[in-house]
């Protein structure tokens, strides 16, 4: 299937939404693992009660489909636990620098499971955003485990983008959202004893105020249930590396809603509005060079 022009925005408002999540994430007073832990449940429990509402089903194909699921799953918990532990470990602007990298690895992991050529055009577009985000944030080497837990970050999701662009061939985004939350709830309950022993200090918080639960809702259902389920839809007609690549507006959403909502009058620097030009260009320039060089693009490993 081709995708239109009503994709690409689909695909910048889920963006959007993702960006969201960390001015969500800031008026939750949960910590990071604690709120993870709920939005999955809820992403989970909101699924199912759309799956029934749209008659939809909860089987799966295979067995060997129904392991790949949970796998995934798994791979989803670990992204979201080495993203914010790399904020924890570092600061912010290192963990969104190492997560940057998803449309790098994606651009190499997607051929390779699609049996095609590795494209060096995704390659280079991938390096540019890396550049862009490079220069809109202080990168700082005096982190170096949190640089390399932001990177695990940005792997595990060019690897679960991957798994569920094939996946999404033969069962709906819809049973693959609600398995993958399971799972993914499932794999950071069996964390807690670790980060209880060897990261937090503090008792695990789980319960939530009054007021949280609220911005949960909109985190698991909003930001979880739709946008990851779209997004996944999407990786039908839209390459999982261009998925990825748009993804690394994220931080640059974020920030302009955190000054929109917070109230932060601050002009921002020019590394801010160099680097977020830099991204743009690069996930503008994909769907024309796509269009342009499609017949090398469609070249399948001899």
């Amino acid at each position: 299937m081709k995708a239109t022009v009503a994709d690409y925005f689909k695909l910048h408002f889920i963006v959007f939404l993702f960006g969201f999540t960390a001015i969500l994430g800031k008026l939750i007073s949960l910590p990071s693992v604690e709120m993870v832990f709920y939005r999955t449940i809820l992403a989970a429990a909101g699924m199912a009660v759309l799956i029934v509402i749209m008659k939809g089903t909860f089987r799966v194909p295979s067995q060997k489909d129904f392991l790949k699921l949970i796998l995934t799953g798994l791979i989803v918990a670990v992204h979201w636990l080495t993203f914010f532990g790399s904020g924890r470990l570092a600061n912010p602007s290192v963990s969104l620098v190492g997560f940057a990298t998803c449309s790098f690895w994606a651009a190499l992991i997607e051929p390779i499971a699609k049996r095609k050529k590795i494209r060096p055009m995704e390659v280079g577009l991938g390096i540019a955003v890396l550049v862009g985000l490079y220069i809109i944030f202080s990168f700082d080497f005096h982190y170096p485990l949190g640089l390399l837990l932001g990177i695990a970050s940005g792997l595990t999701a060019a690897i679960f983008s991957v798994i569920n662009s094939k996946l999404v061939t033969r069962i709906s985004s819809y049973t693959i959202t609600f398995y993958e939350m399971v799972a993914a709830c499932l794999g950071i309950a069996i964390f807690f004893p670790f980060y209880q022993e060897y990261i937090s200090s503090e008792p695990l918080q789980l319960r939530p105020k009054l007021v949280d639960w609220f911005y949960l809702a909109l985190l698991g259902w909003a930001c979880s249930v739709y946008a990851y389920s779209q997004m996944i839809d999407l990786s039908k007609k839209l390459s999982v590396f261009f998925i990825q690549l748009a993804l690394n507006l994220e931080p640059v959403y974020g920030i302009a809603l955190a000054l929109l909502i917070f109230g932060e009058q601050e002009v921002m620097s020019w590394n801010f509005y160099a680097g977020t030009l830099i991204i743009i260009v690069a996930v503008a320039l994909y769907p024309l060079l796509k269009r342009r060089f499609e017949h090398h693009f469609n070249s399948p490993l001899q």
